[in-house]
């Protein structure tokens, strides 16, 4: 694991426990009565899923080139939001693009 991976692995673990708790306190449905029920709160919760949907845009085409499967990491986004993208990019750190791995062989 190299420290890009460390790092994430981190903040997945804090924000992970976040979301636990966060649940915990007010339930999956509740999570979402909460982020529709004021203007600044359906604010943020537009702006996540704009961020998202880019992020996970990304993803699909980063997967590809790379050969790492793209559906676990969409359906952890659509689930749990951030967590997805985040489980992409320790995964991502340890796998090399395959137009890098072609180069690579075609040098030698």
């Amino acid at each position: 694991m190299n420290g890009k991976q460390l790092g994430l692995s981190l903040v997945l673990l804090a924000f992970g426990g976040f979301e636990a708790w966060g649940v915990y306190q007010v339930g999956y449905a509740g999570v979402f009565e909460q982020a529709l029920g004021t203007t600044g709160a359906l604010l943020g919760f537009v702006d996540l899923t704009i961020a998202l949907g880019l992020v996970t845009l990304w993803m699909w085409q980063d997967a590809r080139e790379r050969g790492i499967e793209f559906v676990p990491y969409v359906i952890l986004t659509l689930t749990l939001g951030s967590v997805g993208p985040l489980c992409y990019l320790i995964r991502r750190e340890s796998t090399a693009p395959a137009r890098a791995l072609g180069a690579a062989a075609r040098a030698s």
